[in-house]
């Protein structure tokens, strides 16, 4: 059992995107390298002290905490793989720990950038598709791939959700708001198309690309006078952050961007608190410290 049938399991059975595949690619191919460069023909016979000294030697060689924590992560994936079908005895990862990297807070929108960028002229060339796109990532938090993806049979204007498949292949219902769904309707009704038609179709008859989507938003910014990087997953945090500042409830957050760990929502959270230090500081007589008499 080699890397490449691993790979052939996470592309077939576990249904990881191909961004994900490729970085379980590049990760184990590392891996690779370094043991043959050891003298190690099988990466079974692998143990955690060779493992640690693969992992620190790819730290002296510029890799960075959250590269390395990534790297790692596919080395357990890939051991935790061997293990389960009795190629090895014990996985060398499971004691292993990447260093600690910084987490870099998500850039968003507040909420009048966001209903400016949204509200794009309908006039232009496009327009009802530029408008039912931005309003439709806005509207649900949906990732680049899942909006992509759409068709028509996923959307359900009458009772306002939308169908998306998500990572890992796992399905879940997003609500639509009003807005969206009139955008929707405004498009299609420019555009007749059936149930199994792409909803954002690109050239032929394959959906939009993603860097197509990437540019576009780019664009629009720059007209609508964003001067911020606005990019596909700024609205996706721009969804997340208002909705967590209105209701304070991560649970429910989580479930609509179909987070399969909470902790990964939590760092809304801290974007959430960042809001409320600035309503501190712009309303509490004493929290000014700068030009105020004692």
């Amino acid at each position: 059992m080699s890397v490449t049938d691993f790979l052939a399991y996470l592309e077939v059975e576990r249904r990881v995107s191909a961004h994900t595949l490729d970085a379980y690619r590049r990760d184990l191919t590392a891996l690779s390298e370094w043991a043959n460069a050891q003298g190690i023909a099988d990466l079974a016979d692998v143990h955690a002290e060779q493992l640690r000294t693969f992992v620190a030697a790819e730290h002296r060689r510029g890799l960075s905490p959250k590269s390395l924590q990534r790297r790692l992560s596919a080395c357990r994936s890939f051991y935790q793989w061997l293990l389960k079908h009795g190629r090895i005895a014990a996985s060398p990862a499971a004691v292993l720990r990447a260093p600690k990297a910084p987490r870099k807070l998500p850039q968003v929108l507040d909420a009048d950038e966001a209903v400016r960028l949204v509200e794009v002229s309908t006039d232009a060339p496009l327009g009802l598709r530029d408008r039912a796109l931005l309003e439709l990532f806005y509207s649900s938090g949906l990732r680049l791939s899942e909006l992509c993806a759409l068709r028509w049979r996923d959307l359900d204007l009458v009772g306002g959700f939308v169908t998306v498949l998500g990572k890992g292949g796992k399905e879940r219902k997003v609500p639509v708001g009003s807005h969206a769904r009139n955008a929707l309707l405004e498009w299609r009704q420019e555009r007749p198309a059936g149930n199994d038609a792409h909803i954002f179709p690109g050239r032929g008859e394959g959906p939009i690309s993603q860097r197509a989507v990437q540019i576009r938003i780019k664009q629009l910014a720059q007209r609508q006078g964003l001067f911020k990087h606005v990019h596909p997953h700024m609205l996706r945090h721009s969804f997340a952050s208002h909705i967590l500042e209105s209701s304070g409830d991560l649970r429910g957050v989580q479930e609509l961007l179909g987070h399969a760990d909470i902790a990964t929502t939590q760092i809304y959270t801290h974007l959430d608190f960042q809001h409320l230090a600035k309503v501190y500081d712009a309303a509490h007589p004493r929290a000014k410290r700068k030009g105020r008499n004692p």
